[in-house]
């Protein structure tokens, strides 16, 4: 990664929330030794189940995904943003790492490896069926005995607000009952909505950390209970309160190797997405957990005792060696051989083929994105148009439910013109935003401004100049349903052309 790294370690021995400040949904959080391990939500990207490493539970970098390709393959050949991996857990048991998560559509997956690195093994279906979410397993060492719990999804099963639990094999390959009901929130005044929940044992008791009240302005709950299969009793351990971090929701607990406790959550901010947030933790004498500054995020705070770490972040920039993209880039579905073009040099060549539509990119399953930064801040691409054929076009997306883009389509006469278009949410055409014009030749720079509130300005360049022409209004980014709206790069040519919708990408960079 090149230019200043964005993390949320002040130097000074401090932090600042959020530790993560991009879409990192539903973050799971893990140690093994002195190394800590988190993964989140990708929903119908790919590859899926990122996986980020800390020292100090305060700079992350990406090293990797669990997930090359979503199962079942074939609903996957084309975007589904809303479905996917919601809310996976990360364990490790018996020498290898184990995800769990649940997709709305087809029910609770998990795979395992003996390395976070991999390889990792063919996803395996433990519980088929719709609205089956937030898996997450526990291995009790004190009777030996496995469970799992999970949430509901209502839109998809009609139900939600209620926990069930299951006793899974120790082996985490099957469950061993058809799962019972463990926490009804129906039947505590005032929640709603309840869902992620992380599964654990300390001090004698059965622990259940659980979100409720939605995720703009929710709450986090703990529950305990002495049996797995409850009563559980409950309490409220993170609110607002009357700080800025609206809805401090769904994460999990960890343990340091010299025995602190923290808890990583995130934040619901609009278009942004989901951003990661550590808070301390500590056991009230009461014997409950206590998170934040007594039950309400804290915003600066001391950093966990753990030895001191290089500044790092997940990587942006990408100047793509060889023609291969960095960890951070995801598809919008399942590839296909051929999306791109390995060679010597640097640069990105996409070489998507025909496609049924152009006039919409929330459709266009080779679309390589990345999460968009929570900051202001610039984004440039260089762009050569490669396809001759007429109406072939590439370029710079920030997609959500709506969405703009700049770049370079080819006209009837041969010529490259620079297009600005965007698509209202509702709408399932793209519109110009500004008036199509002649291109300072087939290679551009093309460049985005992060303003404030999540707002995007469009401009150009020539690829050796450095004047940039503005195009269009500015344009608020909007969310893609639970995703935070995303930085993507695309070619595509019309159906019927022979076209191939070939373009070359260089130099990608993300500048604060």
């Amino acid at each position: 990664m090149t230019g200043a790294v964005r993390t949320g370690d002040l130097g000074n021995g401090t932090y600042r929330n959020p530790v993560l400040a991009a879409d990192w949904s539903d973050p799971d959080v893990l140690r093994v030794g002195e190394d800590y391990y988190l993964t989140a939500s990708s929903f119908g990207r790919v590859p899926g189940l990122p996986l980020l490493h800390s020292r100090d539970l305060v700079n992350w970098s990406l090293v990797g995904h669990a997930l090359d390709r979503l199962p079942p393959e074939a609903a996957y050949a084309v975007p589904r943003h809303d479905g996917g991996v919601w809310a996976p857990s990360l364990r490790h048991h018996d020498g290898r790492f184990r995800i769990f998560w649940g997709d709305p559509d087809h029910g609770i997956w998990q795979v395992n490896s003996p390395s976070v690195r991999g390889p990792w093994s063919t996803p395996k279906l433990l519980k088929a069926g719709r609205g089956l979410i937030d898996p997450c397993p526990l291995w009790d060492e004190e009777t030996g005995e496995a469970y799992l719990v999970h949430a509901w999804a209502k839109s998809r099963s009609g139900v939600n607000n209620r926990l069930t639990g299951h006793r899974m094999s120790p082996d985490g390959e099957r469950l061993l009952d058809g799962g019972r009901t463990i926490v009804d929130a129906d039947r505590i005044p005032g929640w709603f909505t309840l869902e992620g929940p992380k599964l654990y044992r300390h001090d004698g008791w059965f622990w259940i950390l659980a979100p409720a009240g939605g995720v703009a302005t929710g709450w986090q709950g703990a529950f305990r209970s002495r049996s797995f299969f409850g009563p559980y009793e409950e309490r409220i351990v993170l609110e607002q309160g009357d700080t800025e971090v609206n809805g401090p929701h769904q994460g999990g607990w960890v343990r340091t190797q010299h025995g602190e406790d923290w808890f990583v959550h995130f934040q619901q901010r609009g278009a942004y997405g989901r951003l990661v947030h550590l808070q301390p933790m500590r056991w009230g004498a009461d014997g409950w957990p206590v998170l934040g500054a007594r039950g309400v995020p804290v915003p600066v705070h001391a950093k966990p005792a753990l030895p001191e770490q290089p500044l790092s972040a997940p990587a942006t920039d990408d100047m793509f060696p060889g023609g291969r993209f960095g960890r951070q880039w995801q598809w919008a579905a399942n590839p296909l051989d051929g999306w791109t073009t390995h060679h010597s040099g640097d640069g990105l060549w996409l070489d998507c083929g025909r496609t049924e539509r152009i006039d919409d990119l929330r459709a266009l399953p080779h679309l390589l994105t990345q999460r968009l930064p929570a900051r202001e801040g610039t984004v440039e691409v260089e762009l050569r148009l490669v396809d001759g054929s007429p109406g072939a076009r590439a370029g710079l997306v920030v997609l959500g439910d709506a969405y703009a883009w700049i770049g370079l389509e080819r006209a009837a006469d041969g010529s490259a013109r620079l297009v600005h278009r965007f698509a209202p949410a509702n709408a399932e055409e793209e519109r110009d935003a500004a008036a199509p014009r002649p291109a300072p030749g087939d290679r551009v720079r093309l460049r985005i401004e992060l303003l404030s509130g999540a707002r995007v300005r469009f401009s150009y360049a020539a690829a050796d100049g450095t004047d940039f022409t503005v195009c269009g209004q500015v344009f608020a980014a909007t969310p893609w349903r639970w995703v935070g709206a995303l930085l993507g790069l695309f070619a595509a040519a019309p159906p019927g052309t022979g076209a191939a919708g070939t373009a070359a990408f260089t130099s990608f960079r993300v500048s604060p």
